[in-house]
């Protein structure tokens, strides 16, 4: 048997070989719908939504991290800097932090890694309104040479567990084998039928980010006015302010409670900044007085933690989905 013979056998068993994974992959992103073979789709996020690891990791979810940056030093959130490295770090510091959208390069790098794997995306992200990260995510959508038609980009309207409960939602129902029409309807939803509360302790780091004045900030302080915020239509919006902590907490879950009625289910996160304890006493409360399926321990993402400090507690709702 000639060399060249050999060779030439060998060449067509290897692309033959190299066909079948191909196929094999492509067979492995699909689901069959009605007969129709339909695209797996990929859920993509950003880390202000704070979802716990291990349901990130669960589901399937890709989280691309916003940036902190403190004077000359810049760090890729929940990544190299975590949540309780951020808050002690704030208390002392007389830098304020910033934070920066997820970079052009490395959204569409992500968008070109899942393409290429066979995948629709719906890229759900951090308000526009709060973070340039959707704009990062539709400039590096339009710099790709193909595949454009298969990335979604979503608007969440929030940050913290609200994008959270929406990337959840739709990542399941994308492991069920949801089309990527069906996954966009589920986002919108979810969108409307979440929504976070969390009360502020200090007054100091909204001063401290011009949002207050110093007049404001000293006697709130002297009255013990802690303010209730929440994110709507895309902005963090003051809702009312309560004397004492206490009050304040537990007018955060009156609140949540009034919002919900009688829909079901009802998925409860709680979000705090280096407030733990306090979190815990908040949610163990809410699950005496509410039917709740499913609780998540979750954080404040720096891009809010900024302006409210640590000590900052609250509850996020998915309620009817």
């Amino acid at each position: 048997m000639s060399l060249t013979y050999c060779l030439r056998h060998y060449s067509k068993d290897r692309q033959h070989t190299q066909l079948i994974i191909k196929k094999r992959v492509k067979r492995e992103n699909h689901t069959t719908i009605g007969g129709l073979m339909s695209r797996k789709v990929a859920i993509i996020t950003d880390s202000t939504g704070y979802i716990p690891e291990e349901l990130v990791a669960k589901h399937n979810i890709t989280v691309l991290p916003l940036e902190v940056i403190w004077g000359n030093e810049t760090f890729k959130d929940g990544v190299d800097i975590s949540p309780s490295e951020f808050y002690s770090r704030l208390q002392t510091s007389k830098i304020m932090p910033s934070t920066s959208q997820v970079t052009i390069p490395y959204m569409q790098d992500t968008f070109e890694r899942l393409i290429a794997e066979d995948y629709d995306i719906l890229g759900i992200f951090i308000s526009a309104g709060l973070s340039g990260t959707i704009n990062s995510a539709v400039q590096g959508r339009a710099a790709m040479k193909t595949g454009q038609d298969r990335i979604h980009i979503f608007d969440s309207m929030q940050t913290s567990m609200p994008l959270g409960f929406q990337a959840l939602v739709t990542a399941r129902a994308a492991q069920d084998g949801a089309s990527i029409d069906d996954c966009l309807a589920l986002a919108k939803k979810a969108r409307e039928n979440s929504a976070v509360y969390f009360a502020v302790d200090t007054l100091e780091f909204l001063h401290r980010g011009g949002r207050i004045g110093g007049a404001k900030r000293f006697f709130g302080t002297a009255m013990k006015v802690k303010p209730i915020l929440s994110v709507q239509e895309g902005l963090v919006t003051s809702v009312e302010s309560v004397r004492t902590t206490k009050k304040a907490h537990l007018r955060v879950l009156e609140i949540i409670k009034e919002e919900i009625g009688d829909r079901t289910p009802i998925r409860i996160a709680t979000i705090q900044a280096n407030a733990e304890n306090e979190a815990n006493a908040l949610l163990e409360l809410a699950q005496k007085e509410m039917d709740i399926t499913e609780v998540i321990y979750s954080q404040v993402s720096p891009v809010i933690g900024t302006h409210v400090g640590p000590g900052t507690v609250g509850l996020a709702y998915l309620a009817g989905i």
